[in-house]
């Protein structure tokens, strides 16, 4: 998104050195990401939305025949360059391929360390980095195409999934269970939401200990009754304490506890099938260290 940005190439460097340099990614399968069919991205997305990004990267691939710098940008944090089109598709397949893959028993669960991220794209918006709500596609996938009743989406993302309410609020086929910093960007999830999200402002500098009560008093009691079929996690890691993105307080020892409580639900109620799919984290050893956290309770390593 340009020199300097935050949501950087390098956010994926640093996961990947992580689970180099720890060994854990000798324990896993590892996929490249396909690209996704614009007719999957529609079921979350309005066509003519994501006709006119197809047509914006088209006019930016002239620009740089032309000499041109190639970028446009989107709002105040958000910008398209040439590749922009291509990384956002694949980011959406990377989930349709894990949701194929885990419910067809190929994979316990799955992690998708995608860029850009997703949460905060609607239905026919792009904002905060985001441009297609890979998780939403893929909760949307498992809905229409593999016939899936009850879908839980868990956010653990600093700021408030947005789009992803949007998409989903008041389909009784899901439940999304998030906790955000409050007031934040993007400065939504308190006004009236519906009945399946259940949204936990928390004020700035929160710490582990206090979500982790919110989590067992609010979200477990919500997702036993859901009783879900699937369970896709958007996992953002912004909310760690050494981000300066956000001000909460968590550790990846927090990022472990909360995948232990969703895997729990996920085993009593999903056959263990979860997705997640990477959102924010920018501090990069922090976030390194919080996907190696994630990673080793999902994969039980």
């Amino acid at each position: 998104m340009g020199p300097g940005h935050p949501e950087c190439p390098q956010r994926l460097d640093a996961i990947a050195d992580r689970l180099l340099i720890t060994g854990v990614r000798d324990a896993l399968d590892q996929r490249d990401a396909p690209v996704a069919a614009l007719a999957d991205i529609e079921l979350a997305h309005e066509r003519m939305y994501v006709a006119s990004l197809r047509g914006l990267s088209e006019q930016l691939k002239e620009d740089v025949a032309a000499g041109g710098p190639g970028h446009a940008q989107i709002d105040p944090d958000t910008a398209m360059n040439v590749h922009t089109w291509d990384a956002a598709l694949r980011a959406a397949g990377a989930a349709l391929a894990a949701t194929d893959a885990v419910l067809a028993g190929e994979l316990d669960s799955a992690f998708c360390a995608v860029r850009p991220p997703g949460h905060h794209a609607c239905k026919g918006r792009a904002m905060g980095f985001c441009f297609f709500n890979n998780v939403a596609i893929g909760v949307k996938y498992a809905l229409e195409r593999h016939g899936l009743k009850r879908i839980a989406i868990v956010d653990f993302d600093v700021h408030h999934g947005n789009g992803t309410e949007d998409i989903f609020s008041g389909d009784e086929r899901v439940l999304m269970v998030s906790f955000f910093q409050h007031p934040f960007y993007p400065y939504s999830g308190t006004e009236f939401p519906a009945g399946n999200m259940v949204n936990l402002p928390v004020p700035a500098y929160t710490r582990g200990m206090a979500i982790r009560e919110l989590v067992e008093t609010a979200w477990l009691p919500r997702l036993e009754a859901f009783q879900p079929e699937l369970i896709f996690i958007s996992a953002g890691f912004d909310a760690h304490r050494l981000d300066d993105m956000g001000q909460l307080g968590l550790t990846e020892q927090d990022y472990a506890w909360i995948t232990e409580r969703i895997l729990g639900v996920a085993r009593r109620h999903a056959k263990g099938r979860i997705v997640s799919c990477l959102e924010g984290g920018y501090h990069l050893d922090a976030l390194g260290r919080s996907v190696e956290a994630h990673l080793r309770v999902l994969a039980g390593i």
